[in-house]
């Protein structure tokens, strides 16, 4: 049976989605528990990947019989496990925080978020599994179509900001799929694993060089890397936050993992860093999109906007750790995608239980916040904790990584953009400290109570924003486990 998951964990998010559009127009209710059902089922699946995959090594499903590399084929590695039970772990977390957003933002359209949702994270999980590139191309698609109807079924300025998302997504996907086209051109191939196998000894082709330089750019693009990072800030601001807490954590990272993928099992490591200029240029975009995602982030007065600037910023932690080109570097830009992950859904559920009981955004808003919504800001210091990089934190050790890569490439300027953007982060989140703790406001906004008090978030929001700030502590404490198993064996 377990040889079947790979094809189950597609299909089956699939056409669950299918049935909860079906019972969106038929009785609403039984959409949200089809949608928990659906992601428990991918999230159990994901897990039974991952720990096969200890045994195994790599898992093979070939769709339709079809061999590789005529044939699409399903491949999970180390890599790529943990990455489907991070994808399936958020989803599910987020969407059982969710269910009050929804029935508060959305009501009769609330089967369609649901579809939409479970469709968006299906690929996502397609994204990761697949080993054919232009399969890739395909999920790539689905997700961003997805992932624009979300982001547009949010507030007034939310239509307007997923059209400039449409427009930087449909740019990215066509520079990546130009790429893909050059590599079939000069190889005959579009599987993972026989494009590897046929690249190096066709290093010198500067056909292939520039598929390589055109697929980067694409998924550059797709990620936010600074300065290709306009569609996002309003892209998560003022998509829903149901939406925007599953968007923010998912989309970036999983970018990251394919360029990550691509550069392990497609072009080889060989080949995409044998040119220094191309890794040193990458790499001080990085340290550029560090810097100033930190100071636009700094700049801010809305939450969600100061979240997606720090996305930016830790955007560049991952690509300029991972083009640092040595062992340190890549483990902390692989670790971080976990991390980061984690600490971006953190921040967004805390956020958004804030804004679901007081319709705050705004940093001077937030008076005495810290009294009247005591757990979800508990969970919102833990996240912003993280990002700074306090132990015992996930934060801090795969910075710790990061540093250390940035020293043994002799990239100080890596380094010092890193330690500054930790700096900024604590400046950030002890000025909202500062003014949710030590100052006093009558928040009289909140529904349903008096200027006096404001209750906590239902319990439904509240368990989710625990268990992953739990995660945060956790998962910081056994790094060493995690770089041990999962990351040690994929690397090059």
């Amino acid at each position: 049976m377990i040889l079947q998951y790979p094809a189950l964990l597609i299909t089956l998010p699939l056409i669950a989605a299918f049935i909860i559009t079906a019972f969106g127009w038929l009785n609403q209710r039984f959409c949200y528990p089809i949608a928990v059902i659906t992601l428990t089922a991918a999230l159990y699946i994901s897990v039974e990947l991952l720990l096969s995959i200890f045994e195994v090594q790599i898992i093979s499903y070939r769709l339709g019989g079809w061999p590789p590399p005529i044939g699409i084929e399903y491949k999970v590695d180390h890599l790529n496990a943990f990455v489907l039970v991070l994808i399936t772990l958020v989803a599910l977390l987020n969407l059982v925080a969710a269910k009050p957003k929804v029935d508060q933002e959305f009501k009769e359209k609330s089967g369609a978020f649901y579809a939409l949702y479970v469709l968006f994270v299906t690929g996502l999980l397609g994204i990761t599994i697949t080993g054919d590139a232009f399969n890739l191309y395909v999920l790539l698609e689905i997700t961003a179509l997805t992932g624009y109807a979300l982001i547009g079924l949010g507030r007034s300025h939310a239509p307007l900001a997923g059209l400039n998302y449409v427009f930087m997504g449909t740019i990215g996907a066509s520079f990546y799929l130009l790429g893909i086209g050059y590599l079939y051109l000069t190889t005959g191939s579009l599987n993972m694993a026989d494009l590897a196998t046929l690249i190096p000894a066709l290093q010198t082709s500067k056909t292939i060089v520039f598929g390589f330089v055109l697929c980067l750019i694409g998924l550059f693009i797709k990620m936010a890397l600074f300065p290709l990072h306009n569609w996002l800030p309003n892209a998560y601001s003022y998509s829903p936050s149901a939406a925007s807490s599953l968007i923010a954590p998912l989309t970036t990272k999983v970018m990251i993992y394919v360029m990550i993928r691509l550069v392990f099992s497609l072009f080889t490591p060989a080949f995409s860093f044998s040119n220094q200029l191309l890794t040193a240029v990458v790499v001080w975009i990085a340290i550029v999109a560090i810097v100033m995602g930190s100071v636009l982030a700094l700049a801010q007065k809305n939450l969600f906007k100061m979240l997606s600037f720090i996305i930016i910023a830790e955007v560049g932690y991952m690509v300029g750790g991972f083009w640092l080109g040595n062992s340190d570097g890549m483990t902390g830009a692989i670790l971080h995608i976990a991390n980061d992950a984690l600490m971006t859904l953190c921040l967004f559920l805390a956020v958004g239980n804030i804004k679901y009981m007081t319709k705050i955004e705004r940093f001077e808003d937030l008076k005495g916040i810290i009294s009247k919504m005591p757990v979800s800001m508990t969970v919102f210091i833990i996240g912003g904790f993280s990002i700074i990089g306090v132990p015992p934190t996930c934060g801090f050790f795969s910075k710790w990584y990061l540093i250390k890569g940035g020293i043994v490439a002799n990239q100080w300027g890596f380094v010092i953009a890193l330690l500054f953007s930790s700096l900024v982060n604590t400046i950030l989140f002890f000025r909202i400290i500062e003014i949710g703790f030590f100052s006093s406001g009558d928040n009289s906004n909140v529904k349903g109570h008096g200027s006096a008090t404001i209750r906590e978030a239902p319990i439904g929001m509240l368990i989710p924003a625990l268990i992953t700030a739990g995660l945060l502590v956790l998962s910081g404490l056994y790094t060493n486990e995690f770089v041990t198993y999962i990351i040690l064996p994929v690397m090059p």
